[in-house]
């Protein structure tokens, strides 16, 4: 039985150069997408081996250069590499884990490695600094570069324009996904694979030596020797596709049911937790919306014809639609934005609206003013935020409501809101596992107007931008039980009250 292609709307060329047919091995250099199941850009990579009966050869490096390059950061990825060795041994298939021991130790290992290639195949991820590492390596590149977007349920390319509001992406999304899901990546790509191992270039290995077994286990005495940043240690997740998996079904079979009705309360188990996973390529969110359509038995028979931007339209329970808003809408509105927008996390990008009125109010008194690192140790007044912030840096996530509240009060004890931007920026990426995604700015763009409306009355500092306390937060959800794990028990707000 043919296997089905990879569409078209999700491969783009990013040089011209011709596919070399006497090369060794199709490469597939793995930078986002980092796992062997349900991956476009593998399944492409397999498409054009078969076609030239070429073997594959898998390529998945990690600089050491990277900003916010961290024991967290480098743990999760390691823990990742550690799965794909076995899964592509397994298949037989040649698979190179690379980590760079100290910056520009890896320059070379890509052009070494494409001066044999018959093609490239990699991913095509819209944020952080893999667009301009990608475009400089296809200048480089002897011969046909490809990039495979497999970020989300509706292809990048797909929307010809950005979306300044979830309401007309969503009513975007209604019209324009379903065709798509019919266009799911194949389970395993690798299955069947009989191209055998590719070759390696002669001294490549003994340059650009392989991750052993004990660096790739991520513990932090192996890490040490890097030059990154050890201050930031591993989060509270394990990284890796087969840690991704075992986080979706205890989802779907034990947390999704609450997840509609409780996911904002802190003391609530309900939260997905797979954001970590989505972001590093772990977990892909076709297996996402696969595994929750089995689990509710859908069909696509059961989508509801609609164009009115409504939630509700998928023809799934109640809980399961509350997740796909967040899983298809929310989170491919901040790849709509960063596909398209080189500069998504300049303060420029903002609304105009919200500038404008931000810019008002930016000579206004704060009742309170912090540095940088003042935030990232938890130092404030207030013992909500401290216990968001303590969760965020000991752990590399932090529940998701307060994730907004959070963002807010950075604005509102800034000294300016470009300062605060910034400094949300920093923290979120530094700390957070989930970080340096469109998402995250997403988020933090959110807090400062973007995809949102203004809201009277008008205040101080905050001007037309939505505000949000932490005394209506406390009063409102399910928290005591998250405030006594992570307060530190503080009784209330600090004592010393800071002027700007």
């Amino acid at each position: 039985m043919a296997k089905e292609p990879v569409p078209q709307l999700r491969i783009r060329p990013v040089n011209d150069r011709e596919v070399r047919e006497d090369g060794d091995f199709v490469l597939y250099w793995m930078i986002a997408a980092r796992r062997r199941l349900a991956n476009f850009s593998l399944q492409r990579a397999v498409e054009v081996a078969r076609d030239l009966g070429k073997p594959l050869l898998v390529l998945e490096p990690l600089r050491s250069d990277y900003r916010w390059a961290s024991d967290r950061l480098h743990a999760f990825v390691v823990q990742g590499m550690a799965d794909n060795l076995v899964e592509f041994t397994d298949a037989g298939v040649t698979y190179y884990a690379y980590v760079e021991p100290e910056p520009d130790a890896g320059k070379g290992m890509l052009e070494a490695l494409t001066e044999k290639a018959c093609a490239v195949v990699t991913d095509d991820f819209p944020c952080f600094f893999l667009p301009r590492m990608v475009t400089a390596a296809a200048a480089r590149c002897p011969v046909r570069l490809e990039a495979v977007d497999g970020n989300g349920m509706l292809p990048m390319r797909a929307a010809e324009k950005v979306y300044s509001r979830a309401f007309d992406f969503r009513r975007f999304l209604q019209k324009a996904l379903p065709p798509h899901l019919s266009d799911f990546p194949e389970g395993d790509p690798l299955r069947d694979y009989d191209l055998g191992p590719a070759k390696l270039p002669a001294g490549f290995e003994e340059r650009w030596p392989a991750a052993d077994e004990g660096l790739l286990s991520g513990d932090v005495e192996e890490l040490a020797g890097l030059p990154i940043d050890h201050e930031v240690g591993p989060g509270v997740l394990h990284g890796g596709p087969r840690a991704a998996g075992k986080a979706l079904r205890a989802f779907l079979g034990d947390r999704l049911d609450r997840y509609g009705a409780e996911r904002s309360h802190p003391d609530s188990d309900s939260p997905s937790g797979l954001s970590p996973y989505l972001h590093f390529g772990h977990l892909s969110a076709h297996q996402v919306f696969a595994g929750l359509a089995q689990r509710e038995e859908w069909t696509r028979e059961r989508i509801v014809d609609t164009r009115k931007g409504q939630r509700g339209w998928y023809g799934m329970g109640e809980a399961a639609e509350a997740f796909l808003d967040e899983l298809v809408t929310w989170r491919e509105l901040g790849f709509n934005f960063t596909s398209q927008r080189d500069d998504y996390d300049d303060y420029e990008s903002l609304p105009e609206w919200a500038r404008k009125s931000l810019e008002k109010h930016a000579p206004d008194e704060r009742s309170h003013t912090y540095s940088l690192d003042e935030f990232a140790q938890s130092q404030t007044h207030d013992r909500v935020w401290n216990a968001a912030q303590r969760q965020l840096r000991e752990t590399g996530v932090m529940q998701n409501y307060l994730r907004m509240l959070w963002g807010k009060k950075v604005l509102e004890w800034s000294r300016t809101p470009q300062e605060a931007m910034a400094i949300l920026i920093e923290l979120n990426n530094r700390y957070a596992l989930d970080g340096r995604n469109p998402n995250s700015y997403s988020g933090i763009s959110w807090v400062l107007g973007r995809y949102d409306r203004p809201w009277a009355p008008e205040r101080d500092v905050y001007g037309v931008i939505r505000y949000m306390s932490s005394d209506n937060t406390v009063r409102k959800l399910k928290m005591k039980g998250y405030l006594a794990e992570w307060a530190e028990g503080q009784a209330g707000l600090l004592p010393t009250r800071r002027k700007a």
